[in-house]
This record gives C-alpha cells, sequence and structure tokens, in this order.
C-alpha cells in the first residue's frame, strides 16, 4: 500500500529549528526534511519508516513548516501564487472555503493539495486532525482509497468527523467517541523507538527528578502537581516549550529550565533518577508518549494513576503511580531515599516497554487495521 501521512510541528519548534541552523531554509526538500527527522522530536517517520521496512510506500508531509514545503514547490516546479494573490483568485470563486482560512496557511493548503494529488495514495493519513481544515480533507478524498485520522486530545468543534473513513486513537475513550458519531475507528497506541537510546549522555544520572512537557491552560492538573513538588522538592527540574500559561508568581518559574527538543529531551531522561508524568485535566486514561519515553530511557516514571495504567505497566513494581500533588512529592521523596528500589522499578519499567511497546509492532497492528477497510 502507498501512505501519504500529513503532520504538522509547533511553531515554536519550527523556529527553534530552523535557528539552530540559519542555511537550513535554502537547504533542498530532502535536506530539511532530514535534518527535521534526525531531531527525533515527535517521533519523527516512526510511522513512514516502519511502514517502509514492512514492504510499504510511505511519504511524509510536514504541513506547516513553510520553508520545508516551498522547497517541494520550487524543486518541482510549481509556482505557488502569494497570499495577495489568493485574494484575488478567491474573488474569481476558486475554492470558496479556503477565504475563511488565514491568508499565511493559504498558499500552504495550495501546496498540500498539490503533493496529495500527486502522490495519490491508498491510504492519506491525517495526523494533524486539529489543525488540516475539514472541508479541504473532505476535498482531498476522490484522490486516496482510504482517508484516515488520528487523534488522542479533544478536538475542536469544527472538525467534521463524518468525511474520515477510519479513525484511530490511543485513547480508548476517543475511540468510543468516534464510534458513537457513526465513524468506524480502531485504538492504536503510541510505543517505544529504540533510537532514542542513542541519544543517552553516559550513565550518570545527575537529575534528581525532572518534568518535560507542555504547560498550557489545559494543564491546571499538571501545574498544580508541579507547584507541589516545587515547594517539597527544590531539586526539581521543568523543562517546557514555554511558560507562557504559568501564573506569574508560580514556584515553576524558577525550576524552569528551558525548552528540551528531541535529542535534548532523550538526554534530560537518560540523565534523570525519577521523571514525572501527568496527562493533564482531559485524558483520563493512560495514554501520552511520556510513559514509553521515560521508561525506555531508564528512569522510574512516577504517573498520575489512571483505570488502564495496569494494562501498560505494573504499578510498584514497573512504575510508580500517584493519585494526588502530595502522594507524588511523597513517592518521590521515597525513591530518593532507596536506590536499589528505585533502579530494580526502573529497570523493570525499561524491559517492559522494550518488550511490550516497541512501536513497530504498533504499527504492524496499524497495518492490520488498515487492511480491514481498505
Amino acid at each position: 500500500m502507498k501512505f501519504l501521512i500529513l503532520t504538522w510541528d509547533y511553531p515554536d519548534f519550527l523556529r527553534w529549528l530552523y535557528d539552530e541552523d540559519l542555511r537550513l531554509s535554502d537547504a533542498t526538500y530532502e535536506q530539511q526534511q532530514q535534518a527535521r527527522i534526525e531531531t527525533l522530536f515527535g517521533g519523527p517517520d516512526i510511522y513512514s519508516g516502519t511502514l517502509r521496512k514492512l514492504g510499504h510506500e510511505a511519504h511524509d508531509i510536514y504541513w506547516n513548516n513553510e520553508s520545508m514545503q516551498v522547497a517541494w514547490t520550487r524543486e518541482n516546479g510549481l509556482r505557488i501564487p502569494t497570499a495577495e494573490q489568493w485574494t484575488f483568485r478567491l474573488r474569481r470563486g476558486i475554492v470558496p472555503w479556503v477565504s475563511r482560512v488565514r491568508k499565511p496557511e493559504r498558499r500552504l493548503y495550495q501546496i498540500l493539495s498539490e503533493q496529495i494529488e500527486r502522490y495519490k495514495p491508498d491510504v492519506l493519513f491525517n495526523q494533524a486532525m486539529d489543525t488540516i481544515d475539514s472541508r479541504f480533507i473532505k476535498d482531498m478524498k476522490a484522490h486516496t482509497r482510504l482517508l484516515m485520522g488520528q487523534h488522542a486530545a479533544p478536538l475542536p468543534e469544527r472538525v467534521d468527523l463524518g468525511c474520515y473513513d477510519l479513525l484511530v486513537s490511543s485513547l480508548p475513550d476517543l475511540v468510543d467517541a468516534f464510534r458513537k458519531s457513526g465513524v468506524p475507528a480502531e485504538l492504536n497506541r503510541l510505543g517505544y523507538d529504540p533510537r532514542w537510546r542513542s541519544c543517552a549522555d553516559g550513565d550518570a544520572r545527575v537529575f534528581d527528578v525532572t518534568f518535560i512537557g507542555n504547560l498550557f491552560n489545559v494543564h491546571s492538573s499538571r501545574v498544580a502537581v508541579l507547584e507541589t513538588l516545587c515547594a517539597r522538592l527544590p531539586q526539581l527540574k521543568i523543562w517546557a516549550p514555554n511558560i507562557t500559561h504559568v501564573p506569574a508568581g508560580s514556584p515553576i518559574r524558577d525550576a524552569y529550565q528551558g525548552p528540551a527538543w528531541g535529542r535534548q529531551m532523550y538526554r534530560v531522561l537518560s540523565r534523570s533518577k525519577i521523571t514525572v508524568n501527568n496527562h493533564g485535566d482531559f485524558a483520563p486514561y493512560a495514554n501520552n508518549g511520556r510513559l514509553y519515553e521515560a521508561t525506555g530511557m531508564g528512569a522510574l516514571l512516577v504517573t498520575d494513576w489512571k483505570p488502564n495504567l495496569p494494562e501498560l505497566f505494573e504499578p510498584g513494581r514497573e512504575v510508580v503511580a500517584y493519585r494526588s500533588p502530595e502522594e507524588c512529592a511523597d513517592l518521590i521523596g521515597y525513591y530518593l531515599e532507596h536506590d536499589d528500589e528505585r533502579e530494580a522499578i526502573a529497570r523493570k519499567g525499561q524491559r517492559r516497554t522494550e518488550i511490550d511497546h516497541a512501536h513497530d509492532d504498533r504499527i504492524r497492528e496499524l497495518v492490520d487495521i488498515v487492511t480491514k477497510y481498505v
């Protein structure tokens, strides 16, 4: 089968990526994509790389990476109108819904449209359901055999689920919600990529306790946990893309170390004795990538209790689970004082991840799912 995977990057990450190498924006499409993949941020090419290993054709498109997308148009001999030219063309009746899209995104949609029409995938796999307009996706159905979406968080009301042939999610409740909306849906969990281990920075675990993750408005419970930990554990170090949404007087600001994208994040995890996970305000199930990233890098994972956690890890033996900010602080304090117990749990958690949660196996499961629907 031929897969075309649509994905999206945080604007903060894109700024960091191109600030790291000021010449990158002038590089070829392939060189820019390879530089993006080599960061290891967000599991780049895990899906496409494994699909290719399984004998399928697969391509990734980072649809909001304007520098990369413009390079593609240049190398394929296309002239994409500027935002001003798009405004003129829209007055002539071309793709009416685009008139309601912000001007900077209009040519990105045209580039993406050209790519989809050229690739003609068997499976158009949208991993950016909350950022690519549903009306655009609906227009693209004519160019694929199966239109599939993937998401694992609340979706904006504007998203039209009905245009999809299949939806997948790592969140069981979201799978149920998709099915209730009338769209076929299947569970497909996240997993562990062995490449992360290449980022390990020696054997010394110099950080007692760390947290890495977003701190947006939907993470009030996460902020509450971290503020409690800051008060009890002054050695806590916090990495996040930014702390714009953290209150001015929050102790999180004193513990903040800056962003940690991709390889840097895995280096931090490899140097952490304990790392804290919290799913935020909207996830009733254990689900996020940190479960596998932290355990895969050999840190003791202290995560918020969820009813399905025992399906993934054995609490108290492979990971440690807490039910309140205070319990989280107590557990961390205990395991910082009991090295042998902490290291034994971390080793078992790492082993469980390597055996049961390999991403290659998740992709094989995904192929089996897709085969039923194509």
